[in-house]
């Protein structure tokens, strides 16, 4: 399994874009201050970089899905066109924007024009691995399971709930009048009758 796709794809392909800007042959065109990627979108992009961005995104999508040509990167880079109160449709990405980035990573030698099986379209050369590999060791992305992330999570949880402290049962202090015993009660009844009778026969006698 390459280290590309250990690697988070969106932290990889900012490395990678900012590799590529050392690349001479890879400049933005004097054109693509004004264009937009595609009739999907209402305005041109707003980052300085983007061009550099996308052509990092083409490269690692030729890694991931070469052979691969300009129709699939089209698709892959279209979205869906905002038609008012109809339905949206899905439109394809700028072809010309795609083709010139091609044209530019096979200038710069990191992708090739090749046929394998009845698939033909572009693959990432060696020297194009050996760059995408040098950016995955520059941005590694530490994997957590699910079972790490609910362990921390219930971790979390102990940690944030109070502790409760045990009082012990003598210091415990109550306002209510302690209730005699019933059996004791009983006894004193038993000894209170013979008085009552003995005054009784005095006041006959």
């Amino acid at each position: 399994m390459s280290k590309i796709f250990t690697v988070e794809p969106n932290e990889f392909i900012k490395s990678l874009a900012e590799e590529l800007k050392s690349v001479k042959e890879i400049q933005p065109p004097e054109w693509s201050k004004f264009c937009k990627t595609g009739v999907h979108k209402e305005r041109c992009p707003i980052e300085a970089d983007w061009w550099h961005v996308r052509a990092a995104a083409v490269l690692r999508s030729i890694f991931r899905l070469g052979p691969i040509g300009t129709e699939k990167l089209r698709t892959k880079y279209g979205g869906r066109k905002d038609r008012g109160n109809k339905p949206e449709h899905q439109r394809k990405g700028s072809g010309s924007v795609i083709r010139k980035i091609l044209q530019q990573l096979e200038a710069a030698k990191l992708v090739k024009q090749e046929a394998v099986g009845v698939h033909k379209g572009r693959v990432v050369t060696k020297e194009g691995k050996t760059l995408l590999n040098k950016v995955a060791d520059i941005k590694p992305v530490k994997a957590e399971s699910k079972n790490d992330s609910v362990q921390n999570v219930s971790d979390d949880k102990e940690k944030k709930a109070p502790e409760v402290k045990e009082v012990p049962k003598e210091e415990v202090k109550t306002d209510k009048p302690v209730e005699a015993p019933k059996e004791e009660a009983k006894l004193e009844e038993k000894k209170e009758e013979p008085k009552a009778e003995k005054s009784a026969e005095e006041v006959k006698e």
